[in-house]
């Protein structure tokens, strides 16, 4: 995904769906995110996820991020699965 330097904070970069077909705790799918300084991770409602920014991007400091979701269910032992989201920052003229 492209994402330009100026986007503000909070802003939504990614939603994503996550779902286990077990039942009771064995189906509580818990997500969590490499990056939790640049990138925020919230829980929207039931199995749907979002990732927003939590600070303001730099493209001459980073100019890409991957961030990886991590997602575990609630069994003994935990199933586990993640994705990257590769995120690139696009320049924004600064003058």
């Amino acid at each position: 995904s492209l994402v330009p330097e100026d986007t503000p904070l909070g802003t939504v970069i990614a939603i994503f769906s996550v779902q286990d077909r077990d039942s009771g705790a064995n189906g509580e799918v818990h997500c969590s995110i490499s990056d939790s300084h640049t990138f925020r991770l919230e829980k929207s409602f039931e199995n749907y996820y979002r990732v927003v920014t939590a600070r303001e991007l730099d493209r001459e400091q980073v100019s890409e991020y991957n961030v990886t979701v991590r997602a575990a269910d609630g069994g003994s032992p935990a199933l586990q699965s993640s994705a990257v989201l590769a995120l690139r920052v696009l320049d924004v003229n600064d003058n």
